[in-house]
């Protein structure tokens, strides 16, 4: 295992901003998790304060042990890509602070306007499993073990993340880009 991110990112990545920034932020995490729900306020932050100098992209890392919904969290934001609602269901996930059950996740559906029958269809199928567990394996191959973490340029960020500490990371790295 290599503190690299593996693989690098790619098509079947959500992101967001350009793709010419000179930094791209990897966010390892599970919807269930406080933390990662804390961070969604950081990267906010983050994605305001350097606009196009910053490419952010999301991957699933359920932690299905600690938190019993995130499997099926991240397979109803899958459904929810899969009808152009990645992004509007991931924040809906972030801060809601309740159990995310199927109920829940089929109310989020309907209140963002997605066909809620073929969302309800595809998380009773499975539907998207793959893409989570593929997601879940590029984080075991890149040494994640907790959620958030990030990576900065395909570097695994492994200081604080709250506050000031993740932009000053990112900061350096940027600064390292540019020269």
């Amino acid at each position: 295992m290599s503190s690299k991110l593996s693989p690098p990112v790619g098509l079947g990545d959500h992101e967001q901003g350009s793709q010419g920034a000179a930094v791209v932020l990897v966010e390892f995490g599970d919807y269930e998790c406080p933390h990662t729900a804390q961070a969604r306020a950081v990267v906010a932050d983050l994605r305001a304060g350097m606009g196009v100098r910053l490419r952010y992209v999301w991957r699933h890392f359920p932690l299905r042990q600690n938190h019993p919904h995130a499997q099926v969290a991240a397979e109803a934001a899958e459904a929810a890509a899969a009808q152009g609602k990645f992004w509007e269901l991931h924040e809906l996930l972030l801060s809601t602070g309740e159990p995310l059950e199927t109920p829940r996740l089929i109310a989020f559906a309907a209140q963002l306007g997605l066909d809620v029958d073929r969302f309800t269809r595809e998380l009773r199928a499975h539907t998207h499993a793959s893409k989570v567990q593929a997601d879940l394996l590029s984080g075991v191959r890149s040494a994640v073990n907790g959620t958030p973490t990030f990576f900065i340029n395909g570097a695994r960020h492994d200081g604080e993340w709250e506050g000031e500490a993740l932009r000053l990371a990112i900061d350096a790295v940027g600064a390292g880009a540019r020269a």
